[in-house]
């Protein structure tokens, strides 16, 4: 990937509010809640999302599902 691709997607903070069916979380940022599906790595790793936890985004600059990338 490119630095400029990089560069397009934006990082944010929320909490995840519930756990849906394919490692599909909803998300609560600010007073807006979207859907957010786990990045390969943390599938990789095994590393399990909660409800209550706080993760950090990758938001799609397309307004589509965000990606989450670390568990806080």
């Amino acid at each position: 990937m490119t630095e400029g691709a990089e560069s397009k997607e934006e990082l944010a903070e929320g909490m995840v509010t519930e756990a849906l069916p394919s490692t599909l979380f909803k998300v609560k940022m600010g007073e807006g809640e979207l859907i957010a599906y786990l990045s390969g790595k943390m599938r990789l790793h095994r590393i399990k999302v909660l409800v209550g936890d706080k993760v950090l985004l990758k938001l799609d600059p397309y307004g589509g599902k965000a990606r989450i990338v670390k568990r806080l």
